[in-house]
């Protein structure tokens, strides 16, 4: 009896031990992370356990799973929704911030960076012999050794900068020598001579110089490029280094506190350590200019990505051109001259040759007609079409001066409208200015207000007061100044989406307050506490239930980098907010 007693209760332990296990693991959420493959420092890959480790310690309840990746396999997984978050480099974060909408809530900084937004670089490496090799357009028709194309700093950065020079890597203008990582291979073949230069990452060079695998005077840096505060030397501008992004479905209130997570923990082994999120502007520049991520459709969409895809057609047909020019420049002195001989004795033979003449002209046409259609049959194709709409209602008596009106006002809107999209997409994907530029206040708000109008169909009315003289300057970076602005017309259009449409409006007041120019965005949403008003520029501290928290807070930075300051209080008469923003004066002795 004893022993059936023990038993019992030896079967009666095992079973609460089995239950309260299988009940904690059901408690434990999975979270994925999805982990670009080869994220390489010192000549060494890193090791991202340790960030796993710290978020499951400081986030009771996920299991944080890191997925190893190639790139299109990363792709694939943020497509299908597998992964919770994406910690990948910045060109593909940009690619897949396009097209599936994840959101980044922190960057790596490295410990040699300059700033969040200056981390990051390609250092265009030869041996210290070589004298033919100085500039980054010497690299013409050279061996490079890179890893691969996908590679940030291994490829792309320093592609933008050639491309900048003449030097197009797609189009075959130097001999790709790819090696495949580690990063290292690249030097080793330049060091055996199987490349002429090698394409790495910045700083790759001084840590192996310290770690004594390389001398630094065995080799020289192409086009060196010094950027203040920053540790390495570099060959192209330095862009954000790699962020981790959260998806689209993924919890905010877990995105959040993986954000906390990272910006508490201490650099890692190898001097990782983790920062806001960075402003990846500058990729989306370097995307649009090589063509690449979210604009890879201008490669057969633009004038520019015809020319780079079709570059070798068009040469031969531009020799076919010069070739046919100067035979027919040879034939008309030929016949200029033959003629002047034949003058006197031959009557006919001048008739002969003007008609010689005149046949080479409609041949020198007939070959130029596909060209010339090709090159008008875009913009006539829509005259065409409304054009044969008035004459079938012509042809069935139905037309009338209204109708032609009509019909030429579609034209002329249409036409309009195509213009003002072009010049807009022209205007947001430029470069972005590095430096301040003076121009009048009032023309970067309007433009402000029409972008946002543009980009946000059946946005509320907005209506903008210029109490500024007229012409004010401004002397600040515009850009980052329209950005602000569309951000707080943005919220604004938020707080009021359960109001009634006639009672949806923005106002905006240009005005002067002591040395400052002020911007005032006023929204009639509800009325917020003191309290939350108290707490909105904060990082991560959001009012809506999709948002992390950072937008005001960027703009307050923006804000305080121009020596200004951002500002809320309560709409008088209530209800609703006014955001002021306050930016010094220009003044001519400035």
């Amino acid at each position: 009896m004893f022993c059936i007693c023990t038993f019992a209760r030896f079967v009666l332990v095992a079973f609460l031990i089995t239950y309260t296990a299988c009940a904690t693991s059901a408690e434990v959420t999975t979270v994925r992370i999805g982990v670009l493959s080869y994220r390489e420092l010192d000549g060494e890959v890193v090791n991202w356990q340790e960030t796993q480790s710290r978020l499951a310690t400081a986030i009771p309840g996920y299991r944080f799973e890191l997925r190893s990746l190639d790139g299109k396999s990363l792709h694939d997984a943020v497509q299908k929704g597998e992964l919770g978050f994406v910690l990948t480099n910045s060109s593909q974060y940009v690619s897949l911030a396009t097209e599936f909408g994840i959101q980044r809530i922190a960057t790596i900084i490295l410990p040699e960076a300059a700033s969040p937004d200056k981390a990051l670089g390609s250092t265009v490496l030869t041996l210290a012999g070589r004298n033919d090799i100085n500039q980054l357009a010497d690299l013409r028709g050279k061996r490079i050794a890179i890893v691969a194309n996908d590679a940030f700093g291994g490829y792309i950065a320093a592609a933008r900068e050639l491309f900048g020079v003449g030097v197009d890597l797609e189009a075959g203008d130097a001999h790709l020598v790819y090696v495949g990582f580690p990063m290292p291979k690249a030097i080793e073949a330049l060091r055996t001579n199987k490349a002429d230069v090698a394409i790495v990452r910045t700083c790759l060079i001084e840590h192996l110089a310290k770690q004594g695998k390389l001398q630094l005077a065995d080799f020289k840096v192409v086009s060196p490029r010094p950027v203040s505060g920053f540790k390495c030397v570099s060959s192209t501008q330095l862009y954000p280094d790699w962020p981790l992004a959260a998806a689209r479905d993924t919890d905010q209130n877990l995105a959040k506190k993986v954000a906390v997570t990272l910006f508490s923990m201490p650099p890692s082994n190898m001097g990782l350590s983790w920062s806001i999120p960075a402003d990846y502007q500058s990729i989306m520049e370097l995307d649009h200019e090589l063509m690449i991520g979210p604009y890879a459709d201008l490669r057969t969409t633009s004038l520019r990505g015809l020319i780079k895809n079709y570059r070798a057609y068009l040469l031969i047909a531009l020799f076919i051109v010069i070739g046919v020019s100067i035979h027919f420049i040879r034939v008309q002195i030929l016949v200029k001259r033959r003629t002047i001989e034949l003058r006197e004795s031959k009557a006919n033979a001048y008739e002969l040759q003007r008609k010689t003449e005149h046949m080479a002209r409609l041949s020198i046409l007939g070959e130029m007609t596909s060209s010339l259609a090709h090159e008008l049959n875009q913009p006539l194709a829509t005259i065409a079409t409304y054009a044969q709409g008035l004459e079938r209602n012509c042809a069935s008596g139905q037309v009338n001066v209204d109708m032609v009106t009509r019909v030429n006002r579609e034209i002329v809107a249409q036409t309009m409208r195509a213009d003002k999209v072009i010049r807009q997409v022209r205007a947001f994907a430029r470069k972005r200015m590095e430096a301040s530029e003076l121009r009048p206040i009032a023309e970067t708000v309007n433009e402000a207000i029409d972008i946002f109008s543009t980009m946000l169909p059946g946005s509320p009315p907005v209506t903008l007061v210029n109490r500024l003289p007229i012409g004010k300057m401004l002397k600040a970076d515009h850009q980052q100044v329209q950005q602000v602005l569309i951000n707080l017309m943005k919220n604004a259009a938020d707080a009021m989406i359960r109001l009634s449409p006639e009672n949806r409006m923005i106002d905006i007041i240009l005005d002067r307050t002591n040395n400052d120019l002020t911007i005032a965005v006023s929204d009639h949403g509800p009325q917020i506490s003191a309290d939350t008003l108290h707490h909105l520029f904060e990082p991560f501290f959001t009012t809506k239930p999709d948002g992390l928290g950072l937008g005001l807070a960027i703009c307050k930075s923006i804000a305080e980098a121009h020596s200004g300051k951002l500002s809320v209080h309560p709409r008088d008469p209530a209800p609703g907010l006014v955001f002021q923003l306050n930016l010094p004066e220009y003044r001519n002795d400035e």
